[in-house]
């Protein structure tokens, strides 16, 4: 998947000069309603309420964010499914948690190949292996050998089932013999916040929301999910470095819509995001947060999505994965 988003600058600069498409007559008129499948401090909510707030700006319509939590995203997700197809209702969701839930979950609510279709891939940012600072490990190798001296006793937090950095926690587990115990919580918020306070001991965390708790010394972070060293965090070796192959991924967000919204709209929508995107304040803060701004086109988007929904089916059947 990394190198997938990554393929995807080019149309981003492509988009930037491209000419304006026809959008539905007035449209917005009212204000659109963002919906965020996990709780409020998380990667989703941050990135959210940013591309919320510039969007009002730029379509002169409020965007409110609305958080609807539960069941690995899956409750947020089927209600955006379920919104009239008409513009005003959006969904912004991690790629992996949307692809991964395709294959966890027995049987969904909604299709996640037919009932939501991707107006864009936002950004992403790799995984950052955080422990908590008392935990008397200070890289992979040394976490490794604690789990091992401990069986099942060290517990990993994440967002939720089904999330991104719990099926990669699950595939690093596979790829070097850990035992640690899983504790999801309803967002990647509360997730950090327990593993601050020391109620769980590790996590792999999306880097747009542990990054500033790695920065002022209330989480350790000892490796990263990427295919190269992080430019935000130049000390962490990768997980590859660090002797673990086999995993490398990075955690990317997008804007999905109802499957039927009409083309020109999703189209609108695609360009007022990719204006959002370039914005240098925008730029800055999420690179400064360790991100890469994508501004996917919605047929690669939906390509990708494809693509991730294959990946991950074998793995969740080789982990014997199920969600209740």
């Amino acid at each position: 998947m990394e190198r997938a988003f990554r393929v995807a600058l080019l149309p981003l600069i492509l988009a930037a000069g491209a000419a304006p498409a026809l959008a539905q007559p007035g449209y917005p008129v009212k204000p659109i309603r963002l919906i965020v499948p996990l709780a409020p401090g998380g990667p989703s909510d941050i990135l959210a309420r940013t591309m919320g707030q510039k969007l009002t700006e730029s379509l002169k319509q409020s965007v409110i964010v609305e958080n609807r939590t539960g069941a690995g995203g899956t409750i947020g997700i089927d209600a955006a499914a379920k919104s009239a197809p008409d513009g005003y209702n959006l969904l912004l969701v991690a790629v992996a948690s949307y692809t991964i839930n395709a294959s966890l979950y027995p049987k969904l609510p909604y299709d996640p190949h037919k009932d939501l279709a991707p107006v864009t891939i936002l950004a992403g940012a790799p995984y950052i292996l955080v422990v908590h600072p008392a935990l008397p490990v200070r890289n992979l190798k040394q976490l490794i050998a604690l789990d091992k001296t401990r069986p099942g006793e060290l517990n990993y937090s994440s967002g939720g089932a089904g999330t991104g950095p719990h099926l990669a926690t699950e595939v690093l587990k596979a790829n070097t013999g850990m035992t640690a115990v899983h504790i999801g919580y309803k967002g990647a918020g509360p997730a950090l916040t327990d593993l601050v306070a020391g109620h769980v001991q590790f996590q792999l965390a999306n880097m747009i929301a542990s990054l500033p708790l790695v920065k002022n010394g209330r989480l350790r972070g000892i490796a990263v999910s990427g295919s190269r060293r992080s430019p935000a965090l130049p000390d962490a070796p990768t997980i590859a470095e660090s002797g673990v192959p086999g995993l490398e991924e990075i955690g990317g967000h997008m804007i999905m819509v109802p499957g039927a919204t009409p083309r020109e709209i999703v189209v609108r929508l695609h360009e007022e995001l990719i204006k959002v995107l370039q914005q240098p304040e925008v730029k800055a803060r999420l690179e400064a947060e360790g991100a890469e701004i994508f501004g996917t086109p919605p047929d690669q988007a939906a390509a990708i999505i494809r693509s991730e929904i294959r990946k991950w089916g074998p793995v969740i059947e080789r982990l014997g994965l199920r969600a209740n």
